[in-house]
């Protein structure tokens, strides 16, 4: 009878053992279920953020003032890049390109001549097609056309840049930066995010005359 007891005993003994025994493997697999979940949430986040980045917007900073007076050395502007999939640059636009032989670094202009036309400087007024362009974007009177004191003839895919600050800008009238590929063109300045008293969205083709 006794040796009856003791076997009683010693299964409900063992199987609670077991049930300890199992307790530590359910807590590894919770917490492996959540670092799992934990990294795919991660993933997701990389993904989109890459998605973002690529097809839909950056942000960047102004260094210098060649488009003073609209941006300013320090300004934080938001980039938009999906205007220029489905459209072509306009006149006026404010658009972002990586320097030549260098894209690490990005200028940032105004597109004043497109795909097909001529471009000529001449006593600081800019000509398109040999008619003068009416706009007032310029800080300054332009003092050096350079090599636009000879007519440029852009191609089927090429832009004729300036920075607002005419006198103060390295852009398509000098030889190392020149006319600008479409296919170059990251974006388009859209959003000024700093300082926090000039934030909103810059204002594109303001002005009248010529595609204005």
């Amino acid at each position: 009878m006794d040796d009856r007891e003791n076997t009683v005993e010693d299964i409900e003994i063992e199987d609670d053992k077991n049930i300890l025994d199992q307790e530590p493997a359910d807590k590894e697999k919770s917490v492996f279920r959540e670092l799992l979940g934990l990294l795919f949430y991660l993933v997701v986040v990389l993904v989109i953020t890459y998605l973002v980045v690529t097809f839909v917007g950056q942000r960047t900073e102004v260094n210098g003032m060649s488009m003073f007076p609209t941006l300013a050395d320090g300004d934080n502007l938001i980039v938009e890049k999906l205007s220029y999939r489905v459209n072509e640059p306009e006149r006026f636009d404010i658009i972002v390109f990586p320097y030549p032989g260098d894209e690490a670094i990005h200028y940032i202009k105004r597109v004043i001549g497109l795909p097909g036309e001529t471009i000529q400087i001449i006593d600081g007024d800019i000509y398109i097609d040999h008619v003068i362009l009416e706009e007032d974007y310029g800080y300054e009177t332009i003092a050096n056309p350079g090599i636009a004191s000879e007519p440029i003839v852009l191609g089927e895919d090429e832009y004729f840049v300036l920075g607002d600050n005419r006198n103060n800008s390295q852009d398509s009238r000098y030889a190392v930066v020149g006319n600008i590929k479409q296919e170059d063109i990251v974006g388009r300045a859209w959003l000024r995010i700093w300082p926090l008293k000039t934030f909103g969205i810059l204002e594109h083709r303001t002005s009248v005359g010529n595609g204005g």
